[in-house]
């Protein structure tokens, strides 16, 4: 949890909000959105508040993209419940459970993951990626920060920052997850998709998103260095990746997706009848110091409603 500044909004839409997620800067922690801890001013309901940037240019775009995201149902995509919009600015809320930014993990956990949670991390995200992608939908926003760690497995928010973001400006995301087709101007894909995964296990696996190869677990460098090819022809598709991250022992380089051939629904896995992946001690103590500091948040003055809008006769 971070301290409010001056130019966070007091109120959204039901909600009061209480603290940021997200630290104002962090290694790999850029982040397209505001996130914000908040409650009902009853106490009754606690969320994880989400909204455009202040200087977004593109509010609306950030708006339909949030719309979209509420009505897909894909595994490891965080999911609006509500959205809204107070004085012009759009906001969508969650339920909340602990969750830590991908980039304040690793701080807590003092250093890159494990490689076999890495595995575990990068397979439960390429099965929500794999399972969007058969659907012909990209989710055009991972990276460090948009993967939110609790005790139940990954979340992947900020979807569609890509596509959200004003017409020549920028995304908000860590330019190593931007694949080089997306630096010039092309349109989101699924392959996109698969560079930011490979950029988001590279950040998780060394503490940066584009690390020399030395930095990376032996196990892990070939798949992530297809995963990061520059040719999209030549990266592995979704699927592919989470066969690769569920396989034990040194990873394998998959061969590149046909290019004509439609995404399939994953196979099932092992891993999908496995509890999530067990977190290192250091990170579970920052979700539990999370979760008691938020209960122990007191509500601040609500501020008054806006009158709604009289009619003129």
């Amino acid at each position: 949890m971070e301290r409010l500044r001056h130019d966070d909004p007091p109120r959204l839409g039901p909600y009061l909000t209480l603290a940021r997620l997200d630290a104002d800067s962090t290694d790999g922690g850029a982040v397209p959105e505001r996130r914000y801890l908040a409650r009902t001013a009853d106490g009754e309901r606690t969320v994880l508040l989400c909204a455009p940037l202040p200087d977004a240019a593109a509010t609306a775009a950030w708006a339909m993209e949030a719309e979209l995201a509420s009505r897909l149902s894909v595994p490891r995509f965080l999911r609006p419940a509500s959205q809204g919009s107070e004085a012009g600015l759009p906001w969508y809320a969650v339920p909340y459970t602990p969750v830590l930014p991908l980039p304040a993990a690793l701080a807590a956990h003092g250093g890159p993951l494990p490689e076999d949670l890495v595995r575990r991390l990068g397979a439960a995200l390429a099965a929500g990626l794999a399972a969007a992608h058969a659907r012909g939908q990209a989710h055009a926003g991972v990276s460090p920060a948009a993967v939110l760690l609790g005790a139940a497995g990954p979340l992947l928010g900020c979807f569609g920052a890509v596509r959200s973001a004003a017409p020549g400006g920028r995304p908000g995301l860590d330019p190593g997850c931007l694949a080089p087709e997306l630096r010039s101007g092309g349109r989101p894909e699924p392959l996109g998709d698969v560079f930011a995964l490979g950029a988001v296990l590279a950040y998780a696996a060394s503490g940066h998103t584009v690390p020399e190869q030395s930095e990376l677990p032996p196990g892990l460098r070939r798949l992530l260095a297809s995963c990061l090819a520059r040719d999209p022809a030549d990266r592995p598709s979704a699927p592919q990746v989470l066969h690769a991250l569920s396989t034990t022992g040194p990873a394998r380089t998959p061969a590149p997706a046909p290019a004509a051939t439609p995404a399939a629904t994953p196979a099932a896995t092992v891993l999908d009848e496995q509890a999530p992946p067990p977190l290192p001690g250091r990170v579970v103590a920052a979700l539990a110091a999370q979760s008691a500091e938020l209960l122990a948040s007191e509500l601040p003055a609500a501020p008054p409603a806006r009158p709604a809008p009289q009619k003129v006769h």
